[in-house]
């Protein structure tokens, strides 16, 4: 490999230019031989030459062509607002028409986008220098004027954004000039570039207030979209980034049923979709001309133990009802090997502040029995709620209740379903699941689920060391110490929380096997849901 890809420097830079341009009018390896030797060059270099120029050929992104792709959702309230964005099918969409200040690549970090830089000195005043020579869909150049509209909207009652309570640490948003936009927070936030990397805060046209189509900076324009049915996009002939996106365009539409995505797929109806079910893969992978593509990610399912409320309000009991995960079976059995064993922490290892160092949680029925003998609960019947809603519950459930059995616990399924199960059920109940998608920063992910205050802190718990530590590493932007901080934060969880974790789910993608460039992003499936710039069509 290496001697023909050296074999290539004997090429000018025109020669080199006549036979890219001849591969990608469809030129075969003889056409390339023939080229070469009429030019003079001896059959056995010639012979390197065409082989190593086929091969970077084929490597190479190609431009054109036309995809349709399902997301696993669809409403009449689909928006291409980004404030108002609520559903995967919102989030692919959008990040087909616009951009945001920073994105985050795949270890969840922030990288420049719309902003070239950034700069701040105490965590709490920030400074944004804007990208030069980008243009929004209609023609007018970004300047600051877009991105101060764009921020401060979210305070906007009539705007309804779903991102007003992570807009409101930004008391003042003001234009230092064309190109710098300044933003004061009400307490120091180190994971503000993080925060303006996500879905709800893409950059729109100052002035803008409708949005039956999109007018943004993104890779695509919006051609045509009507809610609940379809979007179709076109190349952004401007776009910012050189040579992006690569394809013409992009039919866009939702499915909510699994099986008939995958049906959509293997019929040829669909090139992509998201959203695949562990027990499908098989298939698709045994289907000539189609592949998954997985991405390993926070999305989690867990068993929730109210610690307010018998029986889990018993230490014992709760670490007995840990004890008795056995992740490997649930790893091998429920999502057939697609996930990564947990360990009762919320944070996962494609995170870069998760703490490998935490000892492994065993499955361990004789310290299971201790527990639950020493709480005291005795053989009287426990419910466990589980429903489809609270995705692989079920089948947890079930294998919890085997290994209870054999520690004299007696476990009561109560399977509920899966419509208004997030309202009715979801951690109003003793013992039961939720189920948790990925979150951009550890900062986000603890302050929704784990804060004493937090609204959807779904085990009760509260302890008030763990907060002091969120709001400390919050403003901490020394990244060796926020790094221990969130370490000790998860030994915490790990430990006294109501919460067990088994599993991390790996998010699966279905494609054609020549659609190309499908990365991972573990905000979600679809490359983080921002597939649209980066794929092209080997055809």
């Amino acid at each position: 490999m290496g001697e023909s890809r050296d074999s290539l420097t004997v090429l000018g830079a025109a020669e080199s230019a006549r036979i890219q341009d001849a591969l990608r009018r469809g030129a075969s390896r003889r056409d390339v031989l023939r080229i070469l030797t009429a030019a003079g060059m001896s059959m056995a270099l010639a012979g390197g030459i065409a082989g190593a120029a086929g091969e970077a050929h084929a490597q190479a992104p190609k431009r054109g062509g036309r995809i349709r792709v399902a997301g696993t959702s669809t409403s009449t309230a689909d928006t291409l607002d980004p404030a108002k964005q609520s559903l995967s099918t919102d989030y692919a969409r959008c990040n087909m028409f616009y951009n945001g200040l920073t994105s985050l690549d795949g270890s969840l970090t922030p990288q420049p986008c719309l902003a070239e830089s950034w700069s701040t000195e105490d965590g709490k005043s920030w400074i944004f220098r804007l990208r030069q020579g980008v243009t929004f869909h209609d023609g007018k150049t970004l300047d600051a004027e877009d991105v101060v509209y764009s921020l401060t909207r979210h305070a906007d009652p009539a705007v309804a954004s779903r991102a007003k309570s992570l807009a409101a640490q930004m008391v003042e948003i003001k234009a230092n000039g064309p190109r710098e936009v300044a933003i004061t927070l009400s307490a120091p936030n180190a994971d503000l570039p993080v925060v303006l990397g996500t879905f709800h805060f893409h950059i729109i046209k100052a002035g803008t207030t409708e949005f039956t189509t999109a007018n943004g900076t993104g890779p695509f324009l919006c051609k045509e979209f009507t809610p609940g049915v379809r979007s179709i996009a076109v190349r952004n002939p401007n776009y910012w980034k050189p040579g992006q996106p690569y394809l013409d365009e992009i039919e866009f539409i939702g499915i909510p049923d699994e099986q008939a995505r995958v049906n959509a797929l293997l019929s040829g109806d669909i090139h992509l979709t998201a959203g695949i079910n562990p027990r499908s893969v098989r298939r698709i992978t045994g289907t000539p001309g189609f592949t998954v593509h997985e991405t390993k990610s926070g999305y989690y399912t867990n068993l929730v133990m109210r610690l307010d409320m018998a029986p889990a309000s018993n230490p014992d009991f709760a670490m007995a009802m840990k004890y008795m995960l056995d992740r490997q079976q649930m790893l091998t059995a429920v999502v057939r090997g697609h996930g990564i064993v947990a360990n009762d922490q919320p944070i996962d290892p494609s995170n870069r502040f998760y703490f490998a160092g935490l000892p492994q949680r065993p499955y361990d029925l004789d310290k299971a029995k201790f527990h639950f003998q020493k709480s005291g609960i005795g053989a009287s019947a426990l419910p466990l709620v589980c429903s489809p809603a609270a995705e692989h519950s079920v089948e947890m459930a079930t294998l919890i209740q085997e290994s209870a059995k054999k520690i004299g616990m007696n476990i009561d399924l109560k399977r509920v379903p899966a419509d208004g199960y997030w309202s009715n059920h979801w951690f109003k109940h003793p013992l039961g699941f939720g189920a948790i998608n990925p979150r951009p920063s550890a900062d986000i992910l603890f302050t929704l689920f784990f804060k004493s205050n937090a609204a959807w802190n779904e085990s009760g718990w509260k302890n008030e060391k763990f907060d002091q530590l969120v709001d400390a590493a919050r403003s901490e932007t020394d990244d060796a110490k926020r790094r221990q901080m969130y370490a000790d934060m998860q030994v915490l969880i790990h430990e006294q929380s109501g919460i067990g974790i088994p599993l991390f789910f790996n998010l699966l993608d279905a494609h054609t096997s020549k659609l190309k460039g499908l990365g991972s992003i573990p905000l979600g499936g679809l490359m983080g849901y921002g597939f649209a710039e980066h794929v092209w069509l080997d055809a």
